[in-house]
């Protein structure tokens, strides 16, 4: 069954880089990001595991965990993250899940239930584990993005989207395209005008449906 917004995402027990941890335990109280990479030593994954490595302090100030999950062992992950690290020019701290047997690429829909590795495979037989999930406290999936193995990840559109969810829920508001931090959000439309001004103060009408305003300092 496919894996949709606000459902709550598989709980698993795997080996990681770091360990073996139970994926809801792990998460705790947190948000969480999982990303996804069908390949160890890969040229892509490298690059982006180097920018989620580089970006550490900005998970750790939003309450948020990052971990990746690949189809490769811990061995291989322990090996890759020498590279990631000298490429970052940081310490690449998160886990990695191994995912050798696939179930956690199949529980979150990113493989079918039949899938399988052959022997001597390349990327291409599993390129469709290139996903980004994120994840809340209650361990709800609020967002989640797939790519093509040739095009790299925006992770600063990942920080960017987990700053809009963190907002949109400790404001009851909603964000509007290009939303970056300090811009102006929008007003539910369960909210009345009233309402709205206790709130917001002066808040713009744009239409009946679409009001805007910033949020009080």
């Amino acid at each position: 069954m496919a894996l949709r917004i606000n459902d709550i995402v598989p709980d698993f027990t795997a080996q990681t880089s770091d360990g073996e941890i139970t994926f809801h335990d792990w998460i705790g109280d947190s948000y969480a990001i999982l990303f996804s990479h069908p390949k160890d030593f890969t040229p892509v994954c490298t690059t982006e595991f180097g920018a989620v490595a580089q970006l550490a302090d900005e998970w750790a100030a939003r309450n948020t965990k990052v971990i990746g999950v690949s189809v490769d062992g811990v061995e291989d992950h322990k090996k890759w993250k020498n590279d990631i690290s000298k490429y970052a020019g940081v310490s690449a701290g998160f886990p990695i899940i191994a995912d050798e047997g696939l179930a956690v690429s199949k529980a979150f829909d990113m493989l079918p239930a039949e899938a399988y590795l052959p022997d001597g495979r390349t990327p291409a037989d599993s390129q469709t584990v290139r996903s980004v999930f994120i994840i809340s406290p209650d361990k709800k999936l609020l967002l989640s993005m797939t790519y093509p193995m040739n095009v790299g990840r925006n992770f600063a559109e990942v920080l960017r989207a987990l700053d809009a969810l963190q907002t949109a829920a400790g404001h009851g508001v909603a964000l509007p395209a290009n939303w970056t931090p300090g811009g102006d959000v929008v007003i539910p439309v369960a909210v009345s005008d009233a309402d709205a001004k206790a709130k917001f103060g002066e808040f713009t009408t744009h239409f009946p449906y679409l009001r805007t305003a910033q949020l009080p300092k």
